[in-house]
C-alpha cells in the first residue's frame, strides 16, 4: 500500500533562498549533521532548523537520530526529490 505524500507547491517549495541552499547542499553531499549544513550556507541555527522540519514534511529528506546526533538525508528515493536533484546538477554544472 502506497503512503499519499504531503502535496506542496514549488513555489513554496522554492521560495526562500536559505531553503533552496540547504537543499543544494543536501544533495551535493547526500547527508549531513546540522552543523555541517549551518557552516556550508552560513545560516543559523533556527532558520536552518526551520527549514529542515519544512523538508521532512514534504518528504525531501529525512532526519537520522543517533543519540544527540541528528543527520539529513536526502532522499533520492523520492522522484520529486531526486528530479529537483538533477536539476541542481544540471543548473549548476556536475558536482
Amino acid at each position: 500500500m502506497m503512503t499519499k505524500q504531503k502535496q506542496f507547491k514549488i513555489e513554496e517549495l522554492l521560495g526562500s533562498k536559505a531553503r533552496i541552499k540547504i537543499l543544494k547542499m543536501l544533495a551535493i553531499h547526500s547527508e549531513l549533521s546540522i552543523t555541517s549544513i549551518i557552516n556550508k550556507t552560513r545560516l543559523n541555527h533556527s532558520n536552518v532548523l526551520k527549514h529542515l522540519n519544512y523538508l521532512k514534511r514534504v518528504n525531501l529528506i529525512q532526519e537520522k537520530k543517533f543519540g544527540r546526533i541528528r543527520i539529513y538525508r536526502y532522499k533520492t528515493e523520492n522522484i520529486k526529490a531526486r528530479s529537483l536533484k538533477n536539476f541542481i546538477e544540471i543548473w549548476e554544472g556536475a558536482f
